[in-house]
């Protein structure tokens, strides 16, 4: 069987698990949604993060003990959403269209109310280190995430609602969001009521407005699109990497979070903007691509060390590198072949988290199943329009 054999199987066998579940599931981060956990946790912040943490990391899945219910992740959704988009484009059945009008249906339900534009958070409260979001505070990256999910649905099938959806994500942006300024740059803030600087959320919140001024006439984008963009190459490190954020305690390199800000940037890119950081682009490439993975495809969460292997990893490259051509096409394959052998428990679900000597199976559905569905339907959507674009060739 071929990998790209595999890749179909293996889509439709998320399928049947993903429907049948009403895309609804559990989360990494939702300790906070069970009762006991919220009283437990209600005047410390560090107990709301150890707890979260403990059941993050479990192997075992503690959360029918504790009360936590399956819920509808609006990120999870919109990934499903742009899945489902390529799968239309590709096949086009009418029963993929019917999903994509369902999800379009569930992400307007699960709009943040109250702010300026189009905008999602999560459906559990967060605690970070510095900052408690409660459930639907909206951030920067969920809504970034949906609105290309948006923005491709749209392309993809010429539903005008999904449009209508992604334009007003702008002023949210714009308007609600806080800025760390530095010289003639800034860097958009994670939430509107915190002030954290981390640059996969500023650059991603640039490559959404930039794709954006294919489709709204609004004098800001531009400007504001060149400014975080320049905040975060400034932030590149000599060696074509970043580190997730600036403060002592954010100081790490990570797998997935690169490939955010690298996609991102490509964006940008291809939208014509900001030509003149291609070689840091360029060099961004390279980084990730020398610093991340095995010879076998084996992807590491750290540039520096291997485990944990989180799905994640395996997901965003095989995403960002089916979209940089014949260059990188065997590393793209080594990656997706290593994710479907160690990773893909069968019957539609993949694992969270591969550590040394435990794997945890725990089928988190905006984590893991949104995520795997996103980077396999990308890869064959990609693999088939080259395919076609070879036949027309010839």
């Amino acid at each position: 069987m071929t990998l790209r054999e595999r890749v179909e199987n293996c889509i439709q066998e998320m399928l049947s698990h993903i429907e049948s579940e009403d895309y609804a599931g559990y989360d990494p981060y939702d300790a906070l949604n069970s009762p006991f956990v919220r009283r437990i946790g209600a005047r410390s912040r560090w107990v709301r993060i150890a707890v979260t943490q403990l059941f993050r990391r479990s192997p075992v899945n503690l959360r029918p003990l504790f009360g936590i219910r399956k819920g509808h992740n609006p990120k999870g959704i919109g990934l499903f959403l742009w899945g489902y988009s390529k799968l239309y484009a590709l096949y086009r059945e009418d029963r993929y269209l019917e999903r994509v009008d369902y999800l379009l249906d569930l992400l307007e339900r699960l709009r943040s109310e109250g702010y300026s534009g189009s905008c999602w958070g999560y459906n559990f409260d967060w605690q970070s280190r510095t900052f408690l979001r409660p459930a639907g505070t909206p951030t920067i990256v969920n809504t970034s995430f949906i609105g290309h999910a948006l923005l491709d649905c749209y392309e993809y099938t010429g539903l005008q609602r999904a449009l209508d959806l992604a334009v007003p994500i702008k002023d949210f942006i714009l308007n609600d969001l806080h800025r760390t300024p530095r010289g003639d740059t800034f860097c958009f803030s994670y939430a509107p009521i915190d002030t954290e600087a981390v640059h996969n959320a500023n650059l991603l919140g640039a490559s959404i407005l930039a794709r954006l001024t294919r489709y709204c006439d609004d004098e800001r984008l531009v400007p504001n699109v060149l400014a975080s963009l320049k905040y975060s190459v400034r932030g590149q490190r000599p060696d074509g990497s970043w580190f997730y954020a600036e403060t002592g305690l954010q100081a790490w390199i990570d797998s997935f979070h690169t490939g955010f800000n690298l996609q991102a940037i490509r964006y940008i890119l291809d939208a014509g903007l900001a030509q003149e950081h291609k070689d840091a682009y360029r060099q961004g490439v390279e980084f990730y691509a020398r610093n991340f993975f095995l010879e076998d495809g084996m992807p590491k969460y750290y540039h520096d060390r291997v485990y944990p292997i989180d799905i994640h990893a395996p997901a965003q490259a095989i995403c960002f590198f089916s979209g940089e051509g014949e260059q990188y096409r065997p590393l793209t394959d080594k990656i997706l072949d290593w994710m479907l052998n160690h990773l893909y428990s069968g019957k539609g679900l993949f694992c969270f988290r591969k550590g040394r000597w435990l794997v945890n199976r725990t089928p988190y559905m905006r984590w893991s199943q949104a995520w795997a569905f996103h980077a396999l339907t990308e890869y064959l959507s990609v693999q088939m329009e080259d395919n076609s674009h070879d036949a027309t060739d010839a």
